[in-house]
């Protein structure tokens, strides 16, 4: 039994370390390019699962990467205010957490080499930017997070990247709407890393950290969310003005009042227990959003191959 113990306490310890809440920022993008794909007649269930396993395996890669390099850096103290890192409590050590973050990070080249067979060098470089920036994101000489870059990068590959390749390793060809539709996606991802950032400004400051957020302060980083969650429904009305994705895709405005009382709180909330709550509620926002999204196109008339 203790033996049993032991093995459910390594399990329960890694489950944490992947950090699953983190997760839906990876699971949006892919389903939201796949829906489109769907409509468009385009839609492949292998390049589509191949997909949703690197943006899985990759995103916990990420996080293994920024659990060990924010503890190695003396980012991550008895101070923090996020959720527990797994490093930094000593409930894994940092070799442990390196090795896994590597092993994450190589098995997520098993199902894109079978999408690089299919998309060839776009493949090839969205993957290798994919890789560089997850190390480099915390990591490196240059850490992007450190140095205010963490923003762009996250609405460049969660929205940019993620949806565009999606829809790319299905239909051979990125269109309009599938890069306005990233770009919709991309702004709710950011600004779950701004609501992070927000609360970790006092902490980032002191271990060097300079987040967007501590760069910019607390008022504009309230004012970027803000700017960020109300940026992907004017967006979405934008969308639907211009193609014919049918009333359907309009579904994620049923989302609308959670973001306003979101806003609302981002501008009232200051204490680090308020904003993880804010945080959690925020990348809820992101998948309630894109599973609306996914679904209205879905359901909106097929366009021809």
């Amino acid at each position: 039994m203790p033996e049993n113990d032991n093995r459910a306490k390594t399990v329960n310890t890694w489950i944490l370390a992947a950090r699953p809440r983190t997760l839906p920022a990876a699971v949006a993008p892919v389903v939201v390019g796949s829906a489109l794909a769907y409509r468009d007649g385009a839609f492949a269930l292998l390049p589509a699962a191949a997909a949703m396993m690197v943006a899985l395996l990759l995103q916990i890669g990420v996080n293994l990467a920024n659990d060990y390099f924010d503890y190695i850096k003396g980012v991550d103290t008895e101070r923090r205010l996020g959720p527990v890192r797994v490093t930094q409590s000593g409930l894994l050590s940092p070799q442990q957490v390196k090795a896994g973050m590597s092993a994450f990070m190589a098995l997520s080249a098993v199902p894109g080499l079978y999408l690089l067979s299919r998309g060839g060098w776009p493949v090839l470089a969205a993957g290798a930017g994919a890789l560089v920036s997850a190390l480099a994101y915390s990591g490196g000489p240059f850490p992007l997070a450190s140095n205010g870059l963490g923003d762009l990068f996250v609405f460049i590959f969660f929205g940019l990247v993620a949806v565009c390749g999606t829809y790319y390793v299905q239909a051979g060809t990125v269109t309009p709407t599938a890069a306005a539709l990233a770009v919709i996606v991309g702004l709710l991802i950011t600004a779950i890393l701004v609501v992070n950032n927000l609360r970790d400004i006092e902490t980032d400051r002191g271990a060097g950290k300079r987040t967007l957020a501590v760069t910019l302060g607390k008022t504009a980083a309230r004012l970027e969310y803000s700017i960020l969650l109300a940026g992907a429904y004017i967006g979405l009305l934008a969308v639907w003005s211009v193609d014919a994705v049918a009333v359907w895709a309009l579904l994620p405005l049923l989302s609308l009042p959670l973001c306003v009382s979101l806003i609302k709180r981002i501008w009232l909330e200051t204490a680090g227990s308020e904003l993880n709550s804010l945080l959690a509620a925020t990348a809820k926002l992101a998948l309630v959003f894109s599973l609306l999204l996914s679904g209205g196109i879905t359901l909106a008339p097929h366009l021809p191959p």
